[in-house]
């Protein structure tokens, strides 16, 4: 997943060490779950699909913002997220509100961009893997803003291979009825589903540091998420629009996108 490097913030985090789990995720979670189930009224599928212990990642399409509180909502023990770091960098009583509330559904602040920042967004996942906890991702890296199913980046594959964690499948549907992309506010009147596939064990297709072996689990794993999604296939990666005449180049050259 992309995140920038850090350009110094007073409420920037202190260091790379996951937040996980605490008195505020469980405030939020016996909250947020029960709001969000009478508000959405969620069709819960396969929920026995996920494993209560050990590391596990819940890998998903992506449509909308809510995404990141419908599967903590719908699954059965506590998950984690990345979110942006400026979600956590506001000042004044909307920032504090801000970082109060995603630190409570469980969500753990990277910066967007490449290089040494890319690595840190996926270093703080392997961390919380390591501890036996369980981590949402969307293999697509952004939003789809079509509806369809874009193609799998090999990164949560990657995770997957290095830590040994097994992959549980999401596929998400009409959250993108219930909050558009730039959408302010959610609607209340579209039910959404959460499905809960079984969870696929990638270590047959080889190590981590093989490129094929991360192609190879990467489908799978995207495989799985349109089955029960049942989305149109993009066939393409989903890349965020070029911000300057270089992306813009970049993006027209061959060039392989992980």
């Amino acid at each position: 997943m992309s995140s920038e490097q850090s350009g110094g913030s007073e409420h920037e985090p202190e260091s790379h060490t996951p937040r996980h789990a605490g008195f505020k995720y469980r405030v939020g979670r016996m909250v947020a779950t029960p709001l969000a189930r009478v508000v959405y009224r969620p069709r819960i599928e396969g929920r026995e699909n996920v494993p209560r212990t050990g590391p596990v990642i819940l890998a998903s399409n992506h449509l909308s913002f809510i995404d990141s509180m419908a599967i903590p909502v719908a699954a059965p023990r506590p998950v984690h997220f990345l979110a942006k770091s400026s979600y956590f960098e506001g000042t004044g009583l909307k920032g504090a509100l801000s970082r109060e509330f995603f630190t409570s559904v469980g969500a753990i602040p990277v910066r967007r961009g490449g290089g040494q920042a890319a690595l840190d967004a996926l270093d703080q996942q392997r961390q919380l893997l390591e501890e036996d906890l369980a981590v949402a991702l969307y293999p697509e890296g952004t939003r789809s803003t079509d509806g369809r199913l874009y193609k799998g980046r090999t990164g949560v594959a990657f995770l997957a291979l290095q830590t040994g964690a097994p992959v549980v499948p999401v596929g998400l549907i009409g959250t993108d009825r219930a909050m558009p992309v730039g959408a302010r506010m959610p609607s209340f009147k579209e039910r959404i589903t959460v499905r809960f596939g079984e969870p696929i064990d990638v270590s047959k297709h080889g190590p981590a540091t093989s490129g094929k072996a991360r192609r190879l689990a990467t489908d799978e794993i995207m495989t799985a998420i349109h089955e029960l999604s049942g989305q149109e296939l993009a066939g393409v990666y989903n890349e965020p629009p070029a911000q300057n005449p270089i992306d813009k180049l970049k993006q027209a050259l061959p060039h392989e996108r992980r």
